[in-house]
């Protein structure tokens, strides 16, 4: 085949995936679109009193609150200074080692489920009950 030849049929397939592409990027917009509005109905639909489903959705409240626990690093490390603590006793409060404390603080590891229980429930104690835990 011809140099000449290759070029001219290059240039169509050029064309044919710049536009196969341009098709892609919109179609994801789209999505992201339907997405954001498919949420924004299940929230209005959740919002309705007076259904039976609602209700079921109330006494299911705790169980999602547990689960939409977020872990944010500078939380840790904002409470861990608020009670007076170094690492390594914060490490000892949340039955873990100093090093992961460290890594959890850094942002540069995220904690596992079992380890997100115990930290939420030292975010949520205060200095007197810390201090009792880690001498107890």
């Amino acid at each position: 085949m011809a140099r000449k030849e290759i070029k001219g049929g290059l240039g169509n397939l050029r064309k044919t995936v710049t536009a196969q592409r341009s098709e892609i990027a919109a179609l994801k917009r789209e999505m992201k679109t339907l997405a954001a509005q498919m949420k924004a109905l299940n929230k209005a639909a959740g919002r309705k009193a007076g259904t039976g489903e609602a209700q079921e959705q109330d006494a299911q409240a705790p169980e999602r609150r547990k689960r939409q626990f977020h872990f944010k690093a500078e939380v840790l490390a904002g409470k861990r200074e608020q009670l007076g603590l170094s690492q390594q006793a914060m490490a000892a409060l949340l039955g873990a080692s100093t090093l992961s404390v460290s890594r959890w603080e850094g942002g540069k590891v995220m904690p596992r489920a079992a380890q997100l229980e115990r930290i939420r429930s030292v975010l949520k104690m205060g200095k007197r009950e810390a201090r009792a835990r880690l001498q107890g």
